[in-house]
């Protein structure tokens, strides 16, 4: 056992809590794990695995047999709970993920913040994260980054989500499942405009590949071919010129509807064919308010003889 870990374990026998390990797994070739990780699994009194059926092939391919139990984003309320209390009772617990690393777009998050709500000491085993592994054989700039995760399913949380990155000059990465690329790839096509991307699947594996293309190309690709595995997207970020121009735009509008009253400005949207409710709410983002503001001063309006 390692010092540090010695040292984590007596403190936590101590205060007679166990310790809560986030180990990172493989996210495709098996060879990709720490020594350390190993340890830890033959270690530890349970592990609790997103996926039990991946997650066992992890552990008879290294020969490891330990107690296992499932711990995914439709039973993390119960399961969490029953973790909680095998922490306080002393036993130490590994979380893994199906692939790469526990508490990234995963349930591990939640089950990181109850176990620091509780006092129990939480620790990382660091490894393999399909994000960043995509991001530095994309070809894009990976000096600045923003990871986005899953996309919004929702298709108005969707468009907002994706609107917000307009000028983002930063490098902006995605994970995406296969029956969804093409929706997605149209999305960004339509909110963004034409941009750089690569698209990387099967990481670390036999049929790795990495698709360096625009929007557009891989939109017409997709398409007509069939496609497996989770999805790296890597998106270029705007230009710092097409970002300034934006802003400047903005800034424009800004001052346009500075000179018009809240009430005109919410009658604008309404003809232009949006409903009162998104017209408000379009008008509380444009100015930078609460949607009650923005109401209370349409009904200060009406009162001085206006109409919608």
């Amino acid at each position: 056992m390692q010092i540090e870990d010695k040292k984590a374990q007596e403190q936590n026998q101590e205060s007679g809590k166990g310790t809560l390990y986030l180990v990172a797994t493989p996210i495709g070739n098996m060879e990709d794990i720490t020594l350390r990780a190993l340890r830890i699994l033959k270690e530890v009194d349970l592990i609790a695995a997103e996926d039990t059926r991946q997650t066992l092939k992890l552990l008879n391919h290294y020969e490891i047999k330990k107690p296992l139990t499932s711990y995914y984003e439709h039973n993390k309320n119960v399961k969490g709970n029953y973790l909680i209390k095998e922490l306080l009772n002393g036993k130490n617990v590994a979380l893994v993920t199906d692939a790469g690393s526990p508490g990234i777009s995963d349930p591990g998050e939640d089950m990181v913040r109850l176990a620091i709500d509780n006092g129990i000491n939480v620790t990382m085993i660091p490894g393999p994260v399909a994000a960043i592994t995509g991001l530095v054989i994309s070809g894009m700039p990976t000096g600045r980054f923003v990871f986005e995760g899953f996309l919004p399913v929702n298709k108005r949380a969707r468009k907002e989500r994706i609107l917000s990155l307009k000028n983002e000059t930063r490098t902006i990465i995605f994970y995406e499942a296969p029956h969804k690329l093409i929706y997605t790839l149209k999305d960004l096509y339509n909110y963004l405009g034409e941009r750089k991307i690569a698209l990387a699947r099967e990481l670390t594996k036999k049929f790795e590949e990495v698709v360096r293309c625009t929007l557009s190309e891989a939109i017409e690709k997709y398409e007509t071919q069939g496609f497996k595995g989770e999805y790296v997207l890597i998106v270029e970020g705007a230009s710092e010129e097409v970002s300034m121009k934006e802003k400047e735009s903005q800034m424009e509008n800004d001052w346009e509807w500075n000179k018009k009253s809240i009430g005109e400005h919410v009658e604008f949207y309404i003809k232009q064919g949006m409903s009162k409710k998104e017209a408000i709410k379009k008008v509380a983002q444009d100015r930078n308010l609460s949607r009650n503001e923005v109401y209370k001063e349409i009904i200060e309006w009406k009162n001085k003889g206006n109409t919608e």
